[in-house]
């Protein structure tokens, strides 16, 4: 036979070449496909062109291209808060990647899972101050949970099956998957499912059962109890286990702002949020409770106000999965380290066993707080200009709505307000920028969110600043066929800044006026800008006119909705506890009553 005739005889493959061999961008794109991804938002550009050419003929992989790669973060991020499923966002090297970087450190403080996969220069060229390289692994070392640096083709597989397990285990938050783009042009064998190594990476889900039952009987002996309540058990998936201990216990329950759903707004022994603005209950049943049982939250300065100040009579049970937030801002008496869904299961049988049957009697306290809830209740006063409450505009998209509705909020007043004044019943509902306070969070957020959750009704609460930093993703859902609706809350300025300077700056509006709601200018025109971007746009400045418009957003799902409310200016958020007080302030409240139930 011949060398050739040889040559052509086919042969079984070695073990060491079984595999098919791929590039490595396409093991990105196959390995995004075998962990379930169905959907993706990002921006092509040099450094990660080799990915975007196999994920074209992908069939079960949805890409939407962005405007913005910030736009491609804040989307991942609102896709994995409305669904619970990791999101995930691309961009390329150098501006590309440090314009997720916002995105990521939103996702880092709100506990977010999101990948965010990002090209890098040829490993040769790193560190030469080549073209668009940034050192994102460097960069964004303080804000992911972990970031890898790939190198190598065949690391591919298993730093992105890596990535997902840490994004979604744990206390869920992103990581950064960098790729070089030599590593996504080399061919290698593919081999699913790779080993995952992640050494010192074991966190803690079961909690130590003494613990459960030191805090069980903290529980049974405590006459001023309170549930407070953060994100970690929206993210821990444990609203129902939340709702049979606060049944159990008889105890009040607070939500904090990125807890809003967690446990029904309808539900008699829920107080509302408590905080800066908070409600009045909230509040003073945190500041004198004799036992705090906090779940998932981490003691924030927006509800704690001056820390040291904080609940002076109290004990504390603190449950979460993070043992670095464990005594982290107030001592902890009975620290409990475990998955929030497992802990309240445990702590539930654990207080029945103690208690026998036989409840404890805390019905004094009950009668203070349903006092509380009379005297202060959430309200406010229309506004003296003839302009619209923008309170009311936001009740009635809620109430108009529904609870199966999403509601994703910039930052600012128009945050506080959704977070008020529309009642949540599930959790998944609200999504915000809590720890970061990112403005232009709330379009790309909703835009996700809406990909995620299709056959939702997805509006995005908006105030007239946020907008005008993310609106170019209003074209993404246009071109998409993404049906979200956007209430602009237009009060014509950064109405949180002057809402400060109204009262500690002696009304010195030192640039916060944006000139987008006036009669004379409206710059930019929102309308108009709403239309160029393909979207049903109206502008409403009367009351009467609010229920039709957000009634044919409602009933308009072929393109996006964009209605500028034009709102007062003087209205403010109340309650309002100032930074770096005490909430212990149930004097000044009284003392001060119309800034409690209307505006003064």
């Amino acid at each position: 036979m011949t060398a050739d005739a040889l040559s052509a005889v086919p042969r079984p493959p070695s073990p060491k070449n079984s595999a098919p061999e791929i590039t490595g961008a396409e093991a990105v794109v196959r390995s995004l496909e075998l962990l379930g991804v169905t959907d993706v938002f990002g921006l092509p550009g040099g450094a990660i062109l080799p990915v975007y050419d196999p994920l074209m003929d992908a069939s079960e992989l949805r890409h939407i291209l962005v405007r913005h790669e910030q736009g491609a973060g804040h989307a991942a991020e609102g896709y994995a808060s409305a669904s619970g499923r990791v999101g995930v966002c691309i961009a390329t090297s150098g501006p590309g990647a440090t314009n997720l970087v916002t995105a990521i450190a939103d996702a880092y403080m709100d506990s977010v899972p999101m990948v965010a996969i990002t090209g890098q220069v040829f490993s040769t060229l790193m560190g030469t101050d080549a073209f668009q390289e940034a050192d994102i692994v460097g960069i964004t070392m303080p804000v992911t949970k972990h970031s890898f640096l790939v190198k190598d083709a065949r690391d591919i597989p298993g730093a992105i099956a890596a990535a997902f397990e840490i994004a979604s285990t744990g206390r869920p938050g992103p990581v950064l998957v960098d790729i070089t783009k030599d590593a996504q042009q080399d061919t290698v064998p593919f081999i699913w499912p790779p080993k995952i190594d992640l050494p010192g990476y074991r966190p803690v889900t079961k909690a130590h059962g003494k613990q459960i039952q030191a805090a069980a009987a903290l529980l049974a002996e405590a006459k001023k109890p309170v549930l407070y309540v953060g994100g970690g058990v929206v993210r821990g998936r444990a609203s129902a286990e939340l709702k049979d201990l606060a049944e159990s216990t008889n105890a009040p329950v607070v939500t904090t702002l990125m807890a809003r759903g967690a446990f029904p707004d309808s539900h008699e022994q829920h107080l509302g949020m408590p905080g800066m603005h908070g409600t009045v209950p909230a509040v003073l049943a945190l500041q004198e409770a004799d036992l705090i049982v906090s779940l998932g939250a981490r003691f924030d300065d927006r509800v704690t106000g001056k820390a040291a100040l904080f609940a002076p009579f109290a004990k504390v049970v603190h449950v979460d999965i993070d043992p670095a937030e464990i005594s982290k801002i107030r001592t902890a008496d009975v620290p409990i380290v475990g998955d929030v869904r497992d802990v309240l299961i445990d702590l539930d049988a654990a207080y029945r066993g103690v208690i026998g049957g036989d409840r404890p009697d805390i019905s004094d306290w009950w009668s203070y707080l349903d006092g509380l809830r009379d005297e202060f209740p959430l309200g406010y006063t229309e506004p003296s200009d003839g302009l619209l409450a923008p309170q009311y505009v936001i009740s009635r998209i809620g109430e108009l709505t529904g609870p199966e509705g999403i509601y994703a909020a910039g930052v600012g007043q128009h945050q506080m307000w959704a977070a008020q004044f529309i009642k949540y019943e599930r959790p998944n509902a609200w999504l915000n920028s809590g720890g970061a306070g990112t403005m232009g969070y709330s379009v790309p957020a909703a835009m996700g969110a809406k990909v995620a959750e299709p056959d939702r009704v997805v509006w995005s609460i908006d105030g007239d600043g946020c907008f005008q930093m993310t609106n170019q993703e209003l074209a993404t859902c246009a071109i998409n066929n993404i049906p979200i609706k956007v209430a602009i809350i237009n009060n014509s300025s950064l109405g949180m800044v002057r809402q400060w300077q109204t009262l500690f700056y002696d009304g010195r509006y030192s640039n916060t006026d944006l000139n987008t709601g006036h009669d004379t200018v409206r710059i930019p025109d929102f309308v108009k800008l709403a239309e160029a971007y393909g979207c049903l746009a109206i502008r409403v400045e009367k009351q009467e006119e609010v229920d039709a418009a957000i009634q044919l957003a409602l009933e308009t799902n072929d393109r996006p909705v964009v209605i500028d409310f034009v709102v007062s200016a003087d209205a403010m958020v109340w309650p309002m506890v100032p930074q770096g007080v005490s909430n212990n302030y149930v004097q000044y409240a009284r003392d001060h009553a119309p800034a409690f139930d209307e505006e003064v």
